[in-house]
């Protein structure tokens, strides 16, 4: 059977909110298929010189997508490969099309308590800086999950290990592309 990596002709995309485990998963998940690994947060804070939270913060949060709306173009016209996006990209309705057209994308849903716990670790998330974290992640949740619900593949992660989830997507993946 053909290494799945190999079969593999467009970049995969994690989606999801914030604490998901995109960039935990997807560093693992590039590994587990021999792919490189990036991370758009991490891509954006490279491009200016501040972290994602500051861009965000500094310049709000429509010209922070629109970074990002760029930025994640060009990610997916490169190699092959896994990238984790930030938790608001695959709501922008352009990149959603963009990401949907010219990559597989993997949404990782994780139940809002893990969440909450998972984000409350460090304080790098502007839309969790006011309120109640729990009750703010409750919100964008109802309110992104018919977005996210639209990515090609949905994969639960919780409290399991992160090798578990990377399995899962795994078996997707084939089952996708088995399908495609």
């Amino acid at each position: 059977m053909e290494k799945l990596s190999e079969r593999l002709d467009r970049p995969v995309v994690l989606v999801g909110l914030m604490g998901a485990g995109k960039s935990t998963v997807g560093r693992r998940l590039a590994k587990r298929l021999q792919l490189p690994f990036v991370d758009s947060d991490v891509a954006i804070e490279d491009a200016a010189g501040f972290t994602a939270a500051e861009v965000f913060e500094r310049f709000g949060e429509e010209d922070f997508r629109d970074g990002e709306r760029r930025l994640v173009a060009r990610l997916v016209e490169g190699e092959v490969r896994v990238i984790a996006t930030g938790g608001g990209a695959f709501v922008d309705p352009s990149t959603r099309e963009l990401l949907n057209e010219r990559a597989i994308t993997v949404w990782l849903d994780a139940p809002v308590e893990v969440l909450a716990d998972r984000t409350g670790r460090r304080d790098t998330r502007p839309l969790l800086r006011t309120g109640d974290r729990a009750e703010t992640l409750k919100r964008l949740s109802d309110e992104r999950r018919p977005t996210y619900a639209e990515a090609h593949i949905h994969v639960k992660s919780g409290e399991g290990a992160h090798g578990d989830v990377v399995e899962a997507i795994v078996a997707a993946l084939e089952d996708y592309l088995g399908a495609a």
